[in-house]
């Protein structure tokens, strides 16, 4: 089979080969550090032959008729680069360019990489990050971190600084996918939300498609994440050490072989390790939020190794161990890993305008819970997977093919609410092959695409089409659409009702589901969704842009666990009702909305301001005590903020640019949640023989209507101050003091139902660091 896809991915890709007309691709590199120059415009000066590279650097400007030509780079903060070129029919030409950073400042130059990026590409509910980016946004902690920064992504509902999750356009976190290098990272957040398991220091980029995405990515319903990271240092030693009163962190990096301009190939590693000692430091520093201290620590460490070919083919090798553990007030012990590794390559044939992606990867998640009320819960998943990846140019226009392998094991063992166990463990793999054509005619751009996977042990497949497309209406504004089918096989560990809940385990969609939903038969066992989005963007001038997105999301089914189970399945209780009975359950719901966003970029100011205005629904069954009935409610999950904004703000001044002050204030209207009614005492008599006037009961809580109520607005403001010191040769050093929740702002964490108390967010938390780089 192996051998089949191979002798199908070499005959499309020496096809160019024989065109009439010629081409000329390559890769474009800095030239001091070797690293690739993401999203560069490269054109055939007098001409309309242009291309820009890729997140390798890699470009392909193919049907030129034969002559000689003058080859331009341009790329922000870098000088204008123009070679001569021969085109030769017939005979792909390879040519490797070093841009030299500009000898005139960054700061003078208005044309963006990024904004040329979105005058040929869809992006349709897609938002890019480089670390650039992230060092704008306020450090929580003096630590930047991409998930301070994807919690002012348009669309993102974060729903608290302790034990928060994402939640994208209406989908749960277990609907959203998130890669690192093409594997798929399974808890990517840590307890204490400010921080993810990546080092932003080693990112080369991140894709945020918060909805619409394209025919390359499958096996989530609502949103995927893609992070890419970059090789270690080309051309010396150096690293990060960075110290401060939440975590510390290590970065080292350097050549095993050098990287030169006569000799391009390279062989680099990093290495990168975090730990955090909060649960330590809080009891000194900031002993007024809880005497015990704030209970969250977690260590990460990441590894790669890059071996990079003269002709640009690239090979690397990475691995990993994430984990974190929280011991919140005595009452919840919780511990999680996730453990790993993979390998990527890049290959791209001599006789070819085509460019081949391939990773393989394995992880390993496990995570357990224990508290005071209910036995301990525990969750695993095993992964191993493998892909390929097939990308050939045309002129103007793009075909894009290939496959996705994966296999995983699941177990888990839960106990609800009610003290009732649900065991699950399965083996399961799935098959998804996907094909998709870009094309560009004048003003319009269409992304037509279609993704079949099949999933293995429900024996089920999934056809799953999809069409983005952009109209440029003039050089400022574009008009721009995108939508398709999507499923998924993983539903979540836990229940999806609760507003705070810090286990996130995994299991694959069981057999043993209801026969219906809504008095009809449900003909799968996926879970699925169909998105639509549209939009405009505005280049109101060079350096303000605006863009606005409105979106609806249907997903039907939805698979959960069943937070009403009290009985096990069998016919001892033929007379309980099945929602008592089931381990899980259907719902169906909605999503819809629009995000407003204007960025200006422009010198010493960086300015984004994001608005979101969405609703969400889920429909499900509940049990009312006081009926004894189940009943089919319409309700707002948790996370329905119905309105979010932030607005971010940097200054960069100084008379060597080396003072930094950021703001970030965010506010989100309130989240819902169920109200308790009354209490009583629940007695659990086990047999007729049991006295119920001599037996000590729990309390028992009736609840209210389903999340018909909503707490309170959340709102922040935190500050960020940077000072660097510039060292001999190329070693600074940076101070930092940060200031979160400016003004104390009394945030609603949870509500304790029982003692009727009040949990808050984080308080007002100052902060200081140090970064010492070389």
């Amino acid at each position: 089979m192996m051998k089949k896809i191979f002798l199908i991915v070499t005959l499309f890709c020496v096809t160019g080969a024989f065109a009439q007309t010629g081409s000329v691709k390559g890769f474009i590199y800095d030239k001091e550090t070797g690293e690739p120059a993401l999203f560069t415009n490269v054109i055939l000066k007098g001409t309309t032959f242009g291309a820009a590279t890729d997140i390798n650097g890699f470009y392909a400007i193919s049907k030129v008729p034969a002559g000689t030509y003058e080859l331009m780079v341009t790329y922000l903060g870098y000088d204008t680069l123009v070679v001569d070129i021969d085109i030769t029919p017939g005979k792909p030409l390879t040519k490797n360019l070093y841009l030299q950073p500009a000898s005139i400042t960054i700061q003078d130059i208005v044309v963006s990489a990024e904004k040329e990026e979105m005058k040929n590409q869809v992006h349709t509910a897609v938002v890019k990050i480089s670390p650039r980016q992230i060092e704008k946004l306020p450090s929580v902690g003096a630590e930047v971190d991409i998930a301070q920064y994807i919690q002012v992504v348009p669309g993102v509902v974060f729903t608290g600084d302790q034990g928060g999750q994402l939640y994208i356009r209406g989908g749960a976190p277990i609907h959203n996918k998130v890669l690192l290098d093409g594997m798929t990272i399974y808890n990517p957040f840590h307890s204490i939300g400010m921080f993810s398991v990546f080092d932003t220091d080693l990112l080369l980029n991140a894709d945020i498609y918060t909805g619409g995405f394209n025919a390359e990515y499958g096996g989530r319903i609502s949103s995927i994440m893609d992070l890419r990271t970059r090789q270690g240092n080309k051309k010396k030693f150096s690293g990060k050490v960075s110290t401060n009163t939440f975590a510390s962190r290590v970065l080292l990096e350097g050549p095993l072989k050098k990287f030169t301009e006569e000799s391009p190939s390279s062989l680099t590693y990093a290495l990168s390790v975090k730990h955090s000692y909060l649960e330590q430091t809080s009891k000194e520093l900031y002993e007024y939020v809880d005497e015990d201290g704030l209970p969250f620590n977690f260590t990460d460490v990441y590894g790669k190794v890059s071996l990079t070919g003269e002709s640009g083919n690239k090979f690397n090798v990475f691995g990993f161990n994430f984990t974190d553990r929280v011991n919140y007030q005595g009452t919840t012990d919780l511990e999680w890993s996730n453990g790993g590794g993979g390998a990527t390559a890049v290959v791209v044939p001599s006789q070819s305008n085509s460019i081949i992606d391939f990773h393989v990867n394995f992880s390993d998640y496990e995570i357990s819970m224990e508290t005071s009320e209910i036995q301990p819960s525990t969750s695993s998943i095993r992964d191993f997977g493998f892909g390929l990846g097939v990308k050939s140019f045309i002129g103007k226009n793009e075909i894009s093919f290939g496959f996705d392998f994966s296999s995983y094991a699941t177990d888990y063992t839960f106990y609800n609410a009610y003290g009732f166990n649900v065991n699950h463990q399965q083996n399961t793999a799935e098959y998804s092959t996907f094909l998709q054509f870009k094309g560009q005619w004048g003003d319009l751009i269409v992304e037509p695409g279609v993704r079949l996977i099949y999933y293995a042990s429900l024996g089920e497949p999934s056809l799953e089409p999809r069409l983005g497309m952009k109209y440029k209406i003039s050089d400022n504004l574009r008009l721009k659409a995108s939508g398709g089918f999507y499923s998924q096989n993983l539903i979540a560990a836990n229940s999806q009702r609760s507003v705070v809940d810090l286990f996130y385990g995994f299991l694959s969609s069981p057999e043993s589901l209801p026969a219906s939903f809504r008095g009809e038969e449900v003909e799968t066992k996926l879970q699925k969704a169909k998105h639509i989005v549209g939009g405009v963007e505005y280049d109101v001038n060079n350096r303000i842009t605006v863009n606005f997105e409105s979106y609806y999301k249907y997903m039907n089914p939805l698979i959960n666990i069943n937070p009403n189970k009290r009985f096990g399945e069998n016919t001892a209780f033929n007379d309980i009702p099945d929602i008592l009975k089931t381990s899980y359950m259907f719902e169906q719901g909605d999503a819809y909305g629009f995000d407003l966003s204007l960025k200006y970029d422009y010198k010493r100011w960086y300015v984004w301001t994001v608005g979101s205005w969405g609703y969400v629904n889920r429909t499900g069954y509940f049990y009312d005590d006081l009926t004894q009935e189940a009943q089919l409610i319409e309700y707002p999950p948790h996370f329905d903020r119905r309105l979010s904004v932030n607005v971010l703000t940097s200054y960069t001044f100084g008379a060597r640019l080396n003072w930094v002050v950021s703001m970030r204030w965010n506010y989100g209207s309130g989240l819902p949640f169920t109200s308790s009614v009354a209490y009583y005492e629940s007695l659990s008599l086990n047999s007729m023989n049991d006295d119920y006037s001599n037996t000590t009961g729990d309390i028992g809580t009736i609840y209210g209507g389903v999340n018909e109520r909503r707490l309170t607005a959340y709102h922040r403001l935190d500050l960020n101050v940077k000072r660097k010191f510039y060292l001999k040769g190329d070693a600074e050093i940076e101070l930092v003091a940060s200031l979160t929740n400016v003004y104390d702002r009394n945030n609603v964490f949870y509500v304790n139902r029982l003692a009727n108390e009040v949990i808050y967010q984080l308080p007002i938390l100052p902060s200081f660091g140090m970064t010492f780089k070389f």
